[in-house]
């Protein structure tokens, strides 16, 4: 049951991803830093990021214990790439402040306005997002989704690599991925 539910987020995903597209939703703006996010050290009890030594290597989790994402199509300090029907199944990390707590996360984290008001986690200038398929904590099914979605280090650079040991269900090669 399992495996096909993950074969069925894979599909709608792969369908839905191709919606997102590297245009900004009309209307939104960035504002804050010069790049378009916010950053500092203070900490704040809304959101937490932490470290996990995950199959792939030490990866940042959120204060669930989900891996946390990046986009390859998002540009700092611009909205984010990942909109319409990409939104649901890559939800942004979002706080309520501009301070996250962070536990062994050593890059710059801050955050950068969403195109509904909200505040998206950053980390080294990169939004931060979760992937659906993630049930819990500790799962790493995103990580190289479409060649697009990759883990975060606690440095803020994306984690390439796979696992052998990965639950993975991310397309592993390139017949699998629908081209754009």
């Amino acid at each position: 049951m399992r495996k096909t539910w993950i074969l069925a987020v894979t599909a709608a995903a792969s369908l839905a991803l191709a919606g997102c597209g590297s245009s900004s939703p009309a209307g939104s703006a960035a504002s804050g830093g010069g790049d378009g996010t916010t950053s500092s050290s203070s900490p704040a009890a809304m959101t937490d990021l932490a470290s996990w030594d995950s199959p792939l290597g030490t990866v940042v989790v959120d204060s669930s214990g989900q891996t946390v994402y990046m986009f390859d199509k998002d540009t700092a300090g611009a909205d984010s790439a990942c909109t319409g029907t990409c939104v649901p199944l890559w939800p942004a990390l979002t706080t309520t402040s501009s301070s996250p707590t962070v536990t062994g996360v050593t890059g710059d984290v801050g955050t950068a306005p969403t195109a509904d008001g909200k505040q998206q986690v950053t980390l080294d200038g990169h939004r931060l997002y979760v992937f659906s398929g993630d049930s819990g904590a500790q799962q790493i099914n995103g990580q190289g989704f479409m060649n697009l979605w990759w883990a975060v280090a606690p440095d803020g650079t994306k984690v390439t690599g796979t696992a052998a040991s990965s639950s993975s269900s991310a397309p592993t090669s390139a017949s699998d991925q629908p081209s754009y």
